[in-house]
């Protein structure tokens, strides 16, 4: 996701905000920017692209001063592009404000700030907090900022310089990640450590709603509400590779760890402030034009296919429209029915893959409206559907897939919602309760990710197999062919994922001694069904790790060991019971001396046929 890096001292700031943020490259991004204050005053220069064009600008007409922020942007609200590229000032081009989130109520603050004679020129949602402060500020910036932050709802991480106070930099902390760094006459902020750990290697982080003020001289450290607080000193003493995986051994794993921030980030301003509704802006299909829609094609390659046998289900059952699903490469081939009344919805992580992009267009040539969810604004396949709803996972580094599939979940979650709203399938309350349990999905995965160690001793077993089963009934079943194929992409395992209740047409012939299988049983509906098929495969002899939700404690007497989730509606279990396998995958390549994140013969982005 976005990097913030932010410097008083010394030294040139420009260097140091460039090199800093060369640091944060890994994180993925699509413009970059800088703001200095120079003898001329605040100055800002940006550029959509690589760093490497910002640094070519900044070699031609360097920006010379001791204070500076610097931020590399990964889009959410606006195209990538030099005009919403950060950092971001007011008209009076005094304030300068770099923000790594989401502010979910900048749209009723953007129209209350445009009626006070305030002019506008991005998309974003940054551009309003610089205006915001601009209008609260009476002579004190940290107090500015204290007053805009209250009025304003969402995850955020900030930095922010203004002209009137040029030797005052402050940060803030709400949901996104931010640190001190601390030097000898000059000190440093950043999203990530490894953009201050060139200079320095002692660090503050600050907790949720703390902010800093940082001079040349110190470091205050204060609540939003202003009490001061003092906290010692952390020393770093990671390298810049450790570091850049955040203490993680493998991109895979911190990625993972990301999953209930994708989460909270995907649901944003999407859920309405009554918490009874779902709010899609970026959807432009009318009611009308959705009570057209007769028929729903989701199409996506591996992972994104998954996500969208879960999508299917969920629109199913809360809209009441028959939903087929096609694997990207197929589709095309093989003459899909569509017309006018059909919606494609494709998938794609990257939102570059080149089978779904070529599905796309084979969908609009026959006259079909595209919805796309992908993860990356201004993408080929952003750019040419009609409507896009972003994942808000962040960039993902390691090659097998984790946090932009389950983000996908929770679009696909949230799109069934606005259809049964808009539609009036379902009533209000049950969308109600549908919301107040996906707002409880980001807890519940951290709850999962605490119970890593039992799913590594299972990982540990199955790493000395060559040949391993899934099992599941109806959303358990989806659930199991991306945990089989997410086992398959990074341990070389031979995996196949079964619907439960197929097994004694053909594939029990494949079971042995030993042999493990995983079996889901989270669907309520089902798991009387999902255990006799388990005791079917127990009974030829197979090892048994059973996924349960909490209160099905019965598949204990039925399996050799099990791992309970937290309880959530059948429909949304699929955004718990993957974890589980994600961890299981990992492990498992780990315990075999795998490359984690980089899997032989695969590449992260496939843009070729």
């Amino acid at each position: 996701m976005c990097g913030i890096v932010g410097y008083v001292g010394k030294r040139n700031s420009q260097d140091v905000l460039i090199e800093g943020l060369k640091k944060l490259e890994y994180r993925g991004y699509d413009s970059a920017g800088v703001a200095v204050y120079t003898e001329q005053g605040l100055e800002v220069k940006k550029s959509q692209g690589r760093l490497a064009i910002l640094e070519s600008k900044l070699g031609e007409a360097p920006l010379r001063g001791t204070i500076g922020i610097g931020h590399t942007r990964w889009a959410t609200h606006g195209k990538p592009s030099d005009v919403n590229s950060h950092p971001h000032t007011d008209n009076s081009q005094k304030f300068s404000v770099v923000h790594n989130g989401i502010i979910e109520n900048y749209i009723a603050l953007k129209e209350e700030l445009a009626a006070k004679g305030h002019v506008f020129v991005s998309e974003t949602d940054t551009e309003v907090i610089s205006h915001l402060i601009a209008s609260l500020y009476d002579g004190d910036i940290v107090k500015a900022v204290q007053q805009a932050v209250k009025r304003m709802t969402g995850a955020f991480a900030l930095g922010v310089l203004t002209e009137y106070e040029p030797d005052k930099l402050v940060a803030v902390r709400l949901a996104s990640p931010l640190i001190i760094g601390v030097g000898e006459g000059e000190n440093f902020i950043g999203s990530d450590i490894p953009a201050i750990l060139e200079y320095t290697r002692n660090v503050y982080i600050l907790n949720d709603g703390e902010m800093a003020l940082l001079t040349r001289e110190g470091v205050e450290l204060m609540t939003i509400e202003g009490n001061f607080i003092s906290r010692e000193i952390f020393h770093v003493d990671w390298d810049i590779i450790t570091a850049e995986k955040a203490g993680f051994d493998h991109f895979m794993m911190k990625e993972i760890h990301e999953q209930p921030k994708a989460y909270r980030d995907t649901m944003g301003s999407r859920i309405d402030a009554s918490g009874r509704k779902v709010v899609l802006n970026e959807v432009k299909l009318t009611a009308e034009q959705l009570r057209d829609v007769n028929q729903i094609h989701i199409v996506a390659c591996g992972t994104a296919y998954h996500a969208g046998l879960i999508g299917k289900n969920v629109i199913e059952r809360l809209a009441r429209i028959p939903v087929e699903t096609d694997v990207a490469s197929e589709y095309r081939y093989r003459s899909p029915i569509i017309t006018k009344n059909t919606l494609v919805i494709v998938v794609s992580q990257s939102g570059e893959t080149a089978d779904t992009l070529a599905a796309l267009r084979e969908a609009k040539r026959n006259g079909a409206r595209v919805l796309a969810i992908t993860n990356v604004v201004g993408s080929s396949v952003a750019r040419e559907a009609d409507d896009v709803i972003v994942t808000w996972a962040g960039p993902e580094i390691a090659v097998a897939s984790t946090k932009a599939y389950t983000s996908q979940l929770i679009a696909f979650y949230l799109f069934g919602l606005y259809l049964a709203q808009t539609l009036g399938t379902q009533d209000e309350a049950y969308i109600a309760e549908v919301i107040d349990a996906i707002k409880l999905l980001p807890e519940q995965v951290e709850y999962i990710l605490g119970q890593a160690e039992a799913v590594k001793q299972v990982a540990e077993q199955v790493a000395t197999h060559e040949d391993l089963f899934f099992i599941g009934r109806g959303m358990d079943y989806a659930v199991a062919l991306e945990g089989s194929l997410k086992l398959k992409e990074i341990s070389y395992i031979h995996s196949e994922a079964y619907a439960a209740g197929e097994l004694k047409h053909g594939t029990l012939a494949l079971i042995e001694d030993g042999i493990p299988v995983i079996a889901l049983a989270t669907q309520h509906d089902l798991f009387e069904k999902t255990v006799s098929n388990i005791k079917e495969v127990k009974a030829r002899g197979a090892y048994v790790f059973g996924i349960h939700s909490a209160g099905e404690d019965e598949l204990k007497k039925s399996v050799d060991q099990t791992l309970e989730i937290p309880k959530t509606l059948p429909l949304l279990t699929p955004a718990l019971s993957v974890v589980p396998l994600q961890l299981l995958a990992y492990y498992a390549s780990l315990a075999r001396g795998n490359d984690v994140d980089k899997p032989r013969n695969l590449a992260k982005s496939v843009t070729v046929e």
